[in-house]
Formats: C-alpha cells, sequence, structure tokens
C-alpha cells in the first residue's frame, strides 16, 4: 500500500479513527488501481500475473477498510485513485511499467510498516503482505533492472545516479537542474542590465552550455560504464576457460546462498554451465550482477536524453525574452519559472509521498531566494563596473 494523506475537513465524521480509516483506504485504492494496470500493461506474462496478484491483495485491504468505515459510521467515498496515482498510471500507460516501477516501491518500503501499530490489523495478514509487497517490488527491481536500458532516460547516471534507477526521478531532476541553473543566470544578468538582446543571448548560451555539459556527463558515464562491464566480462570469460571447475564451485555457492539444497546447486551449476554461451550470460547475470543484454545503455541516447531534459527546464526562464522586452520581459520570465519550480516540487510528491503545497512550496521558495542572490550580485556587479 502507498499511504495518502486524506484532505480532511472537519466535520460530523472528523475523529481521529475515522481519519486513520480513510486514508488507509484511499492508500489501497490508489495500489489496487496502479497494480491494475502494470498488469495490464506489462508484456511479460509471469510478471504481469505478479502485478495482478498483488492487485488482489489489495483490493481485499480495501475492502476491509471499507468495512471499518461503514462500522465507525462514516461514508466510503468513490472508489477514485489520487491525482498522485493517476500521474503514475498514465506515465505507467505511455511509457511502461520501468518509468514507475521505482516509485511505486519506493512508496511501498516507506509504508511497509504502516499498518503494524494500527489495533485493528492485529490477527490479520495484512502486516506480513504489505511487507511481502516490498520484498515482491524488490525482487522485480533487482533481477529485471527496469529502466536501466539506454532506450529510457533512465540511462541518465551521472549527476543523478542516486535517483537509484528511477527514471521518472532522473526527468523531473533534469529538467528541474535546467529551469534553476538558467533562470539564476538569466536574473543575475538582469540585475546588472535589463537590454533584451544580452539577456536573450545570455539565457540561450546557459541553456546550450548548461546542456551541452550534462550530455557530455552523460556520455562520459555511460561509456565508461559499458567499457567497465565489457572487461569483467572478458576476464570471467578467461577465468571460465581457464577453471571451469572453479567456476562451477562459485555458482554452486551462489546457488546456495539463495536456499538451495549443496546437491541441487551443484547439479544446476553444472547444467548452467555445460554450454559456453548459456555459461557466460549465467555467470555476467549471477557473478557481476551485469545484464549481458543491456549493459548500461547507449551512451548516445543517455546524451540526447540528458541535453532534452535540461533544455526544456532551461528553456522556460528565456521564452519571455523571445517576445516582450524590459522589465515586463524580466517579471514575466521571473513568474513563468516560479510556476514551472512549483510545478517541480509538485512532481517530486510522487517520490516523497509529501504534500502537493509543501513539496511546490518550498521548492519554489529555494528557487526564488537562488534567483534574488544572482540578481543581487548582478546587480553590485553592475554598479562597480559601471
Amino acid at each position: 500500500m502507498c499511504a495518502y494523506r486524506w484532505p480532511w475537513k472537519e466535520g460530523p465524521l472528523a475523529n481521529n479513527d475515522l481519519k486513520r480509516y480513510l486514508e488507509n483506504w484511499q492508500g489501497e485504492v490508489d495500489s489496487a488501481a496502479q497494480y491494475q494496470v502494470l498488469s495490464r500493461v506489462e508484456k511479460s506474462p509471469q510478471l504481469s500475473k505478479v502485478y495482478s496478484n498483488l492487485a488482489e491483495i489489495e483490493i481485499k485491504h480495501r475492502d476491509f477498510w471499507e468495512a471499518q468505515i461503514t462500522q465507525a459510521g462514516g461514508k466510503v467515498p468513490p472508489r477514485e485513485p489520487s491525482w498522485r496515482a493517476r500521474v503514475l498510471i498514465y506515465i505507467a500507460k505511455t511509457f511502461g511499467p520501468s518509468m514507475v516501477l521505482s516509485t511505486i516501491s519506493g512508496l511501498e518500503k516507506a509504508d511497509r510498516n504502516l499498518y503494524a501499530p494500527q489495533p485493528e490489523t492485529k490477527g490479520t495478514l495484512m502486516v506480513s503482505e504489505e511487507h511481502g509487497h516490498d520484498r515482491v517490488l524488490d525482487e522485480i527491481l533487482n533481477t529485471t533492472s527496469p529502466g536501466a536500458t539506454g532506450t529510457q532516460v533512465a540511462a541518465m547516471e551521472g549527476r543523478h545516479q542516486n535517483v537509484g534507477g528511477n527514471t521518472l526521478r532522473a526527468a523531473v531532476m533534469g529538467a528541474n537542474d535546467g529551469l534553476c541553473s538558467n533562470m539564476s543566470l538569466v536574473m543575475g544578468v538582469a540585475g546588472a542590465a535589463v537590454n533584451n538582446h544580452i539577456l536573450l543571448v545570455t539565457g540561450l548560451a546557459g541553456l546550450l552550455a548548461g546542456a551541452c555539459s550534462m550530455a557530455l556527463g552523460e556520455w562520459l558515464s555511460v561509456t565508461n560504464s559499458n567499457e567497465l562491464a565489457e572487461r569483467e566480462i572478458r576476464v570471467e570469460e578467461q577465468e571460465f576457460d581457464k577453471n571451469p571447475e572453479g567456476e562451477v564451485e562459485e555458482l554452486k555457492l551462489i546457488y546456495e546462498s539463495k536456499g538451495m539444497v549443496p546437491e541441487e546447486a551443484e547439479k544446476l551449476a553444472r547444467y548452467m554451465l555445460s554450454d559456453k554461451a548459456r555459461a557466460m550470460d549465467t555467470l555476467a547475470r549471477e557473478e557481476l550482477g551485469l545484464n549481458p543484454e543491456d549493459r548500461g545503455g547507449s551512451p548516445w541516447e543517455a546524451a540526447g536524453t540528458s541535453f532534452l531534459l535540461f533544455s526544456t527546464g532551461a528553456l522556460v526562464p528565456v521564452c519571455p525574452f523571445f517576445f516582450i522586452s524590459g522589465p515586463t520581459a524580466v517579471w514575466t520570465s521571473l513568474g513563468l519559472s516560479a510556476l514551472a519550480l512549483f510545478g517541480f516540487g509538485a512532481l517530486g510528491t510522487l517520490f516523497t509521498g509529501k504534500g502537493v503545497w509543501f513539496s511546490g512550496t518550498r521548492q519554489l521558495i529555494l528557487g526564488l531566494l537562488a534567483a534574488a542572490l544572482t540578481f543581487g550580485l548582478g546587480h553590485l556587479l553592475g554598479i562597480h563596473l559601471s
């Protein structure tokens, strides 16, 4: 279940237990809807079945909380996913499950202990089932590496390698980088002198410089990662050719660590390594943790994606100077940038579960502080130079 903070309004039903029931219920409605969509759009029949099973469990939990709401004298609202769930569902339908799986997994992990202290769930399987959902999604992420291919946004590694393979968060952060850096640059120059031509050229130069820098960084990151993976696979192949029995023993130990009995582990290890092509694929996956079919993605796709994301954000503060000039253009640029800052902050709630107004306002304040700082420094510098 992904927790949802109910937009509670004071009234006859505003008691703590009922509020908690409604929050739990909305979280189950969201999770059931998300897993149902993942089941429909997932191409792998095995994973599709897993998502379908998860959805059935969430529906059972949803029904449990509906009974609690009714018993408490409340009214069960329409079974509508929250805005956050609708956004994730739209992205999953449009770009595939890999774009949202890390986000959903992170929300499940954050809420896996949510039911533990709640007295209504004692004597039920709900706590263990929520823990099970967390483990299942972790296993899917570890074995399929969704979003880590060069054909998707997750080819971004460099500056955003801490996003843990979360393609959606990488996209938001890339565009946000472009917005914040170029807005600060444009406001700094505006503080020195309001000249439409200079501001337009400065904004476009900042856009190109930042986007090229990001693209080069991503290209180098993915290229180096691919070259390292290729080297490790070559070394593994040489070790297999020199000492196949040693590789059998290593693979046997890996299988034993996963719970297999020694006899079965050895039998499976010998079978997997009896054919060289299958052996190299197995050793790459089991010993090196690499996917031979996609070792890190295309560096050119990673660079292009990073360039486009950064440019998208960096274009926002520049747009007004194409059409208007003077202080009006500066204020319009600042206004558009402020709206985009709030929007990116609001999108961040998809990953954190925080409130939209809190996240959006925090991002807005920090971005405007950066703009104010560069504007002030630009103004002082302009006075000094003049």
